[in-house]
Order: C-alpha cells, then structure tokens, then sequence
C-alpha cells in the first residue's frame, strides 16, 4: 500500500513538470515576446527538436496518466489469477516508466545541446550562431554576450529557458528512474514473483 502512494505521488509530479515543459519550450519560440523571429526561422535549429513540447511534454503526460491508471485501479483484471494481474502491472509499469525515462532524456539532452551551442542571432556579421566554436564557454562570459544584437537579450533568454528545461527533464528522469527501481524491488524482493511457478495455470 505504501509504495503504491508513493509511487501515485511520483506519477502525479510528472503532470505539472510536463506541462512546464511544455511553456517553456513554446517560449522559447518568441524571444521577448515577438513572434517574427519565430515566423522567418531565426532562432536556434534545436528548438524545432520539440523537445519540451512533445517528448517532455505530452508524451510525458500520457506516461504519467498510464501510471496514475496503473496505481488507482486496484480491480484491474488481466487474467484469473489476481497474482498474474499484479505481473502484467508491474510489467506494464516498469515499460511506461522506462519510456518516461526515454522521453525525457531525449529532452534533456537536447536542452544541453542547445544551451552549449548558443542562440543563433543577429551580428556585426550577419545571423549567425555567434557562440558556437566556444563549446559553451560563453555562459561564464557574459562579456562576449553583446555580440549578439538581435534578438535583444536572447543569449539570456535562451540560458535561463534551456536551462529550465534541462532541469525539468531531470527531475522526470530521476522520478521515472525511481519508478523503475520501486517496480524492480516488488520484483527482486519478492512482494510478488514475475515467474509463473510451475503447475499454477
């Protein structure tokens, strides 16, 4: 009873991450607010990856609703025996949960990639990714950070957004991981065998 509280609690943080994700990523479509940069395609490739909106976002959603079904339907019936339902729960559990992890890290590696590489912005040079050969060296210096005239501030905006992401995505990462290990101990320490013992149909 215990760790399936637990576990209805770990399910039920997922949805407001996910739907941070979700803000998050879309915001990082307007910079400052303004809608052109979005429509002429001037802002960083790794934007368009979706990763907040789709994998972090509604995917994760319809993980964390699976689990939620998972943990509150105690009636749920998969077979006669209502041992062999318990397997296919925790089965199904452990497969929804390592997908979370999938999704999510998709996500927050993205969100690395896109913060290390920089925004992609106006410059004395023309649109370019004005930060990119410094392999992320430009978050500690914010000295360099005025190369970038337009958008304006969007080296800011794109530190503290992709930023917001990386952490967001780590903590369904470390929620679904924490699922996966809970699922695994009903396994390993048996609160329930996966092995259907011989002779019980």
């Amino acid at each position: 009873m215990g760790s399936r509280k637990c576990g209805g609690c770990l399910s039920c943080l997922l949805i407001p991450l996910a739907l941070w994700s979700i803000i998050v990523n879309i915001l990082l479509y307007f910079p400052n607010g303004q809608t052109s940069y979005a429509s002429s395609h001037k802002l960083t490739n790794y934007v368009w990856y979706f990763e907040g909106i789709c994998f972090s976002g509604v995917m994760m959603l319809i993980v964390a609703t699976v689990l939620l079904v998972l943990e509150n339907n105690n009636n749920y019936k998969c077979c006669q025996s209502e041992n062999c339902s318990k397997k296919y729960v925790t089965l199904l559990s452990i497969i929804f949960s390592s997908l979370g992890i999938a999704f999510s890290g998709y996500c927050l590696v993205i969100s690395a990639l896109g913060l290390i590489q920089g925004p992609y912005c106006r410059t004395l040079d023309g649109w370019e990714y004005a930060f990119e050969g410094t392999a992320g060296r430009f978050l500690t210096d914010s000295s360099i950070w005025i190369q970038c005239l337009e958008p304006a501030h969007v080296v800011e905006w794109n530190i503290i957004l992709f930023s917001i992401l990386i952490t967001l995505s780590g903590l369904q990462v470390i929620i679904c991981l924490i699922r996966v290990a809970m699922q695994l101990s009903k396994i390993l320490c048996g609160s329930y065998s996966v092995i259907i013992q011989p002779g019980i149909i």
